[in-house]
């Protein structure tokens, strides 16, 4: 808040952008939005060390290639008549798959699914979550950056009392009391938090309206550890933290046509603007990729539905997947070719640097790619894929 106040004193520009890791500090964002200090403020989704890829991909381009910089207000602008156009284009920068080729994938493992029309997509998946299911949804181009954006996303009903505990159990693997982010309809934004503004990227901490909050009673406040901190906090439980806090994605159908009409959808069936976000992975594991990605993790957690684009999987319908039940601790694949198990003594911050960035690593000259498993202390190079 120091730094931006000198430099906003110092430059008299009250339109900030931000970057590096400090960044991705929601809580801190919200209050620095909140604080007065700058009128707007932008912030670079890939905000950590990540993010450099893309400096170093507009350094060759304008430095050496020597090509020229265009604006929103001369470029994505002129077709949207909306001068505060992201060029960034609501970081949907990375591989998108199609219809025929998660086809391929399920024909030749033999899972079952059914094809729908992109309209019928939105209603379908408003059914389910209406229904108090969870669904996995696999769309477009994957998210660049920290943040699950609709893209590869686990997503369920917020108002349901029973999701936050499913969600996290059984689907996540992770503690029952920790809150899920909420994905919004952006014109509809201001009748759930005290925010005025897009947050696109889920990097901004907003409060609950009060009139959304519910209040603890007198036997609820006696409460002790987990038993008070399952105590809902608003109508919409599963995103509300306990100090009637979320962090905020706001969804306005520019980038993701298809996550907005979900939302859309959802809202029309049920009267809600929300639902629950959350990235599409379970606790250790980076965030799905491709189809095959999309439905392993399908397969080996509790979901109920898979939308992989246009092709609809149910949980009821296919078989289990083979030899697969001790998949956690399992080497990863099914390969003949095993590598070597390597163990690192490391630090922490050592260990999750190391799983952020190279999560997957290329290992051969046929790009075969093996994946690293990291603890705190140690890393485990597993069978070749």
């Amino acid at each position: 808040m120091r730094i931006v106040r000198h430099w906003v004193t110092v430059t008299d520009e009250r339109r900030v952008c931000m970057a590096g890791g400090v960044a991705l500090h929601c809580v801190a964002n919200g209050k620095l939005l909140r604080s007065g200090i700058v009128d707007d403020l932008w912030i670079q989704p890939a905000a950590g060390d990540a993010g450099g890829a893309l400096g170093a991909a507009l350094a060759v381009w304008h430095r050496y290639l020597g090509k020229p910089r265009t604006t929103a207000t001369n470029d994505d602008a002129a077709e949207t008549n909306d001068p505060k156009t992201d060029t960034q284009r609501g970081s949907y920068l990375g591989p998108a798959f199609s219809n025929e080729e998660a086809k391929r994938y399920f024909d030749a493992i033999g899972a079952p699914y059914r094809e729908v029309s992109t309209r019928q997509l939105a209603t379908l998946g408003a059914d389910i979550l209406a229904d108090e299911k969870v669904l996995g949804w696999h769309q477009g181009r994957m998210e660049f950056g920290p943040r699950a954006l609709g893209g590869r996303s686990i997503i369920g009903d917020p108002h349901s009392p029973k999701m936050q505990r499913i969600m996290n159990l059984k689907i996540k693997y992770r503690e029952s009391f920790r809150r899920f982010a909420p994905s919004v309809l952006y014109e509809d934004v201001q009748q759930y938090f005290e925010l005025d503004g897009p947050s696109p990227y889920m990097l901004l901490v907003a409060n609950v309206r009060p009139e959304r909050r519910l209040s603890m009673t007198a036997e609820q406040q006696q409460l002790f550890g987990i038993d008070k901190l399952n105590v809902p906090r608003s109508d919409v439980p599963a995103i509300t933290h306990v100090d009637y806090s979320a962090r905020v994605q706001t969804v306005d159908g520019k980038y993701n046509p298809r996550f907005y009409a979900l939302i859309k959808a959802f809202k029309k069936k049920t009267g809600c603007a929300v639902v629950v976000n959350t990235s599409f992975n379970v606790r250790g594991e980076p965030i799905v990729c491709t189809p095959q990605d999309s439905y392993l993790c399908f397969m080996r957690t509790e979901m109920d539905c898979l939308m992989v684009e246009n092709l609809v999987l149910d949980k009821r319908e296919p078989t289990p997947l083979k030899d697969d039940d001790n998949w956690r601790d399992s080497p990863v694949g099914s390969g003949s070719r095993c590598a070597k198990v390597v163990a690192l003594a490391l630090s922490p911050v050592d260990a999750a640097r190391i799983r952020h960035e190279f999560c997957h690593v290329a290992c051969d000259s046929h790009d075969t790619v093996y994946r690293l498993n990291v603890t705190d202390i140690a890393i485990d190079a597993v069978n070749i894929l």
